[in-house]
């Protein structure tokens, strides 16, 4: 039994007690006491405050061994009752201690994770998005309903309770060695000076912003973020495509809720160290070994190419846009 559970148990066991000790001193003197006295002379019976008796129970042999067995049961039940209460108070205390000890531990390991500002409506299912992505995250959330709100969903999320407007919140959840940071708060406000904290604190990161007036767009880019989104926007345009092309935004959702397997459209980096760097598209076996559908190329400083041509060659730099399991995806990361 838990410590809960016991706290509750001794709750139930006192007023038990207080119900038989007040009935059964009304009972055995026939309604001579009102219940009131009764009551005051159960209490300080198990209490042993010494105040005198009220009822007269001195000469009356049921009455002193009815006395006793209250005093007795009342006094275990009030003590276990205290060491109980203790014991919640002082372990919850050490195990919450020791929790946030490990976690900071955790996340002081991390590197190229991302760290996400907010935890609410926006906050959560992005995190659950990057966590189905096999990324590293960090949540930063001053609100407890909204932390365990996303613990209900996620039970070993990393997180961090505080402000995330707040430099040491940024620094403890390891913003310099930190991949991106995506800003999910309601406050146009404090987005736009965690962004610039941010970009502060590690000038490499890719910083994303939501924002509510579309106005602040040009003071968040300029203060750091490297893309800034309006969720109102984006459900204005979902809005719009589910109107004109619903099979469309049918085949995307599918994609996302698939119960085939974690299918995402996701983006392959090629660097230096890729193994096909010198290869053709056709020839590297993206589709064979991984079975990845290219759906777009994007070189440095040109635009998008949908479909590419099988000849293209892999050089550093290129960006291939590809759909497929999220495993195979991050196997193709590190092998392709």
């Amino acid at each position: 039994m838990n410590i809960k559970h016991r706290l509750q148990l001794v709750l139930l066991l006192i007023v038990l007690v207080i119900l038989v000790g007040t009935l059964g001193y009304y009972v055995m003197f026939r309604g001579q006491y009102t219940i009131m006295d009764c009551l005051y002379m159960m209490v300080i019976s198990i209490t042993s405050v010494g105040y005198g008796e009220i009822i007269q129970v001195s000469g009356n042999a049921t009455a002193e061994i009815f006395t006793m067995v209250l005093i007795i049961f009342g006094m275990s039940i009030i003590l276990y009752g205290l060491g109980a209460m203790t014991a919640i108070l002082i372990e919850g205390e050490l195990s919450g201690l020791l929790r946030e000890k490990k976690m900071k531990k955790s996340i002081s390991k991390l590197n190229n994770h991302i760290i996400i500002c907010g935890g609410g409506q926006t906050g959560l299912p992005v995190i659950q998005e990057l966590i189905k992505n096999n990324e590293a995250v960090v949540l930063i959330e001053h609100n407890q309903e909204a932390i365990d709100r996303c613990l209900s969903y996620i039970e070993d999320l990393l997180y961090i309770h505080g402000d995330a407007t707040e430099d040491e919140n940024l620094l403890t959840a390891g913003i310099e060695n930190a991949r991106g940071i995506a800003i999910c708060l309601p406050s146009d406000k404090d987005n736009l000076y965690i962004t610039m904290a941010s970009r502060m604190l590690n000038s490499k990161a890719r910083i994303i912003s939501s924002l509510t007036n579309v106005k602040l767009q040009p003071k968040l880019t300029k203060a750091g973020a490297n893309s800034v989104v309006s969720p109102n926007t984006i459900g204005a345009l979902r809005i719009a495509s589910e109107m004109i092309r619903s099979t469309v935004v049918d085949f995307l959702d599918s994609m996302l809720r698939s119960k085939q397997g974690n299918l995402r459209i996701h983006q392959v980096v090629i660097t230096q160290n890729t193994a096909s760097v010198g290869k053709t598209l056709g020839d590297s076996g993206l589709k064979e070994n991984f079975g990845l559908l290219v759906l777009g190329s994007k070189r440095p400083g040109r635009e998008i190419q949908f479909n590419p041509d099988p000849f293209i060659t892999i050089d550093p730099g290129l960006v291939l846009i590809v759909m497929g399991e999220v495993d195979n995806i991050a196997a193709a990361q590190k092998n392709f």
